[in-house]
């Protein structure tokens, strides 16, 4: 089954939609691109999808460990490099509370966390500068 579909909606603009449940995502050119900086760019996408793919896997190995997350979420930064233009640097803060929380359960959620399938899909020389703050 398709995943999703873009359509260009002109302007700098396209629209996403994911096949199986329908879900819309609007994207939209850097201002630094020539763009509105509107909605989420692409490269906004593939760094903010790090820190998704982070508390998600998280998430599903607490649950298999019995840890509960209490609270979890996380900032995103950004950084661009030009010559060539692309993603130079990915930096996530995130934060956490569990229970139980022990050294254990915080060393094994960080070492998931940083090895989610989607920073082992992004090319090594992007940084990914990755820190947890427990609540």
């Amino acid at each position: 089954m398709q995943t999703s579909k873009v359509v260009y909606l002109g302007n700098l603009r396209t629209e996403l939609t994911h096949v199986r449940s329908g879900q819309k995502v609007i994207t939209d050119a850097p201002v630094d691109n020539k763009g509105k900086g509107e909605a989420f760019s692409p490269t906004d996408l593939t760094a903010t999808s790090l820190a998704t793919c982070a508390i998600t896997t998280i998430a599903i190995a607490a649950d298999g460990r019995e840890i509960t997350i209490l609270e979890a979420e996380a900032d995103v930064l950004k950084i661009m490099e030009s010559n060539p233009r692309r993603i130079g640097e990915i930096q996530l803060d995130i934060r956490l509370r569990i229970s139980p929380d022990n050294a254990e359960n915080r060393e094994i959620l960080e070492a998931i966390g940083k090895h989610c399938p989607v920073a082992r899909s992004l090319h090594p020389d992007l940084k990914q500068t990755i820190t947890f703050t427990w609540q």
